[in-house]
């Protein structure tokens, strides 16, 4: 049984529990980034190259009669977009982090500001 603990007390971790509810969340964000590449960026960027094209759709646009490359472009315009929110996602935790970090390393612990005012009131005594 003391197997069943240890993992017991792996699994309830926090970092443990954090990582799946991120894992979680991050399915559910990729949902909706998905949906916002393909149903709103990719038709306004691509829509004049399918103008210009003469084409309908991202399979019709062709070069050279055999070669697809518009839902290449659509991909690469796709992992693009999320890359970069990825990189701003990052980069706010990262800067909130740094913050918290600052804060607390401008506080002094709590042991400190104890004696401190042991010696405050030791000074007020006669």
């Amino acid at each position: 049984m003391p197997m069943l603990k240890d993992f017991r007390d792996f699994a309830m971790k926090g970092s443990i529990v954090d990582l799946a509810i991120a894992v979680i969340i991050g399915a559910a964000f990729a949902a909706i980034i998905s949906s916002f590449v393909d149903d709103i960026i990719t038709p306004l960027l691509l829509t004049p190259a399918l103008k210009a094209a003469g084409a309908q759709d991202l399979d019709q646009l062709k070069l050279w009669g055999t070669v697809k490359y518009g839902k290449f472009l659509a991909a690469v315009l796709k992992f693009l977009i999320v890359a970069f929110v990825l990189f701003l996602l990052i980069k706010g935790i990262t800067a909130m982090k740094k913050k918290q970090a600052i804060a607390a390393a401008a506080a002094p612990p709590e042991d400190v500001l104890l004696l401190r005012e042991i010696r405050d009131e030791l000074k007020r005594r006669p």
